[in-house]
């Protein structure tokens, strides 16, 4: 069980780790949009060629379930990825990470209305602990003025929102498909969607430096393929809550890079901020314990 648990936090410091490779591929001059291609693009590739040496089975689905992986891949991963670069890049790192850990929060709002989960007092909870820690990162609070753009902040939450399509989209099939199955489909109606959005094409010439591959196998192998690897064998022993609550270590290690490595400066209030959204996260996947029942005699 300590294995799996490891495996988990593995899985979500890699995922922490994502920021990394983005930003060394900004010198390089790609936009934002263009990075979400090679990540798609790149993981879609790996993902694939995993399945179709190892696990074929698993690449077996119905077409009617195909516009649900059009929902994850295009609705959710594109554009989530699309907003939370875009904030790395004209913001920093730790203030997109943040942002983007809204996501749970939406997700519980989003399911009280289309899957009618209750919306429980912990919940009610996390939506205000999100709200105030979202207003201390970005100056709100105490100061009353804004340390970034309001677009910013709009593009930041959007990657939240976006981010928590995944969970409802994914839903509709997650009890059909294996998730690696779920994943690689996802991938790959993103990738069909960001490679002639993107026109990757027209910097074929950048695709030549060994720092761009480099870079962009990074970012979908580590931070993307295995990443997901890790967290996925935790999972079958972890139950979801639990890995939903270790996962809150991607926040904190990709925080961690954006300080040391691209001289994120974080203020007293700014670190109050994140860590009240990372206990909105813990207290929306916190379920109540249930008594225990007496066997019959």
């Amino acid at each position: 069980m300590s294995t799996a648990y490891l495996m988990v936090i593995i899985g979500a410091a890699l995922w922490g780790i994502t920021g990394l490779f983005v930003q060394y591929l900004y010198v390089y001059g790609f936009t934002p949009w263009e990075v979400v291609g090679i990540r798609l693009t790149f993981s879609t590739v790996l993902i694939f060629t995993y399945l179709l040496l190892k696990k074929r089975a698993l690449l077996k689905v119905r077409i009617k379930d195909l516009p649900f992986f059009a929902g994850t891949g295009i609705v959710s991963i594109a554009f989530f990825n699309y907003f939370f670069f875009t904030v790395m890049n004209e913001a920093s790192l730790s203030l997109s990470v943040v942002l983007l850990y809204t996501g749970p929060v939406f997700v519980a709002v989003i399911s009280r209305f289309t899957f009618g989960e209750p919306f429980t007092s912990n919940k009610v909870t996390a939506l205000i602990l999100m709200l105030a820690g979202c207003s201390l990162t970005v100056g709100l609070l105490p100061a009353g003025q804004l340390n970034v753009s309001a677009m910013i902040i709009l593009f930041g939450l959007a990657s939240g929102f976006f981010y928590a399509l995944y969970s409802i989209f994914g839903k509709y099939v997650s009890s059909r498909y294996h998730t690696l199955t779920i994943t690689a489909y996802s991938m790959l109606f993103g990738s069909f969607f960001l490679v002639p959005t993107s026109q990757l094409w027209t910097k074929a010439e950048l695709f030549a430096e060994p720092g761009v591959i480099m870079n962009g196998l990074g970012l979908a192998l580590f931070a993307t393929v295995l990443a997901y690897a890790f967290y996925t064998y935790g999972l079958t022993y972890v139950e979801s809550s639990r890995a939903a609550i270790l996962s809150t270590v991607e926040p904190v290690v990709a925080i961690i890079v954006g300080t040391a490595l691209f001289n994120d400066m974080l203020s007293i209030w700014q670190a109050a901020g994140m860590l009240f959204v990372i206990l909105s996260v813990l207290l929306t996947v916190q379920k109540k314990r249930q008594p225990l029942k007496k066997k019959a005699a």
